[in-house]
């Protein structure tokens, strides 16, 4: 069935992501893959470049992600996924429940593009 190997990658993504760690996070991206979100400022693009996003990232914020629902393109090229997250600040601090989607994009088993949305401003009111 087209977009079973990309529903496979996106719990795998989640799962890396979940735990936080730099490097098992950056084994599910491509050398040359773009990354985005609210907080980015535009793409980072590059996996040495997100490594280092993910550090600071991952310093500041206690995240966990749930998926929703999976939107596969059916070519095992990608998908879009709505997700459920809790985000809180590291140091301690309330989380906030957010809600989001991705849109991925595959290359060769791994993500080569990653958009994430969501209202930023759920975060701080």
């Amino acid at each position: 069935m087209a977009g079973d190997a990309d529903h496979m990658l996106t719990e795998a993504v989640l799962a890396a992501w979940n735990s936080q760690d730099v490097e098992r996070v950056l084994a599910c991206y491509t050398d040359d893959c773009v990354y985005r979100d609210p907080n980015t400022k535009g793409p980072v693009i590059g996996r040495d470049a997100l490594g280092r996003y993910l550090t600071k990232l991952f310093k500041n914020w206690k995240m966990t992600w749930a998926l929703r629902e999976y939107f596969p393109f059916g070519d095992d090229g990608g998908g879009a996924f709505l997700w459920k997250a809790s985000l809180g600040p590291a140091s301690g601090g309330p989380a906030r429940e957010i809600e989001g989607m991705d849109l991925v994009l595959v290359r060769d088993g791994k993500v080569a593009r990653n958009e994430v949305h969501f209202d930023r401003g759920t975060l701080f009111s």
